[in-house]
């Protein structure tokens, strides 16, 4: 089973930006298991949200054939809980892209206001691990690209 921590991108700008929503539910699961008095949205989900949303980003520029693995986490700072009912946005900039790893710059917003930031970078793990058995296409699965499809549509017809 694969977690999938956004529910769709509104915004796709190739090669620049993306921004992807989440809309956060008491049905989900890992609320109840995380404070069950008092679910709240665990912040680690949240920066894999940042991650899923920047790795459709990055992995879009060669059109999704090297696997982009997050890499390292420089930033992450939050200054808000995420309870169910909210919606949570997630902005990502590219800052910086190169054959063997990409950056992004990610901001977090609950309900319309900013509460977190990420900086983070990626690895293209076809490039950086030669010599691994790795299976062919592990990261970019037909749900990912899916997603971005509606945008790439638009901008070639």
């Amino acid at each position: 089973m694969r977690w999938i921590w956004i529910d769709r991108l509104t915004e796709f700008e190739p090669g620049k930006r993306a921004v992807a929503v989440k809309n956060v539910s008491l049905a989900e699961e890992h609320l109840h298991d995380h404070w069950e008095a008092y679910p709240i949205m665990p912040a680690p989900l949240m920066i894999e949200g940042v991650a899923q949303t920047g790795g459709i980003l990055v992995g879009q520029v060669n059109d999704f054939k090297y696997d982009v693995v997050l890499a390292k986490i420089s930033k992450a700072e939050f200054n808000d809980i995420v309870v169910p009912g909210d919606q949570l946005t997630y902005e990502v900039v590219l800052e910086h892209m190169a054959p063997e790893a990409a950056a992004i710059a990610g901001t977090v917003r609950k309900n319309g206001e900013i509460i977190g930031t990420i900086n983070m970078m990626f690895s293209h793990a076809n490039n950086n691990m030669q010599g691994l058995d790795l299976p062919e296409n592990f990261v970019f699965t037909g749900s990912f690209q899916r997603m971005v499809e509606p945008f790439l549509e638009n901008a070639n017809g």
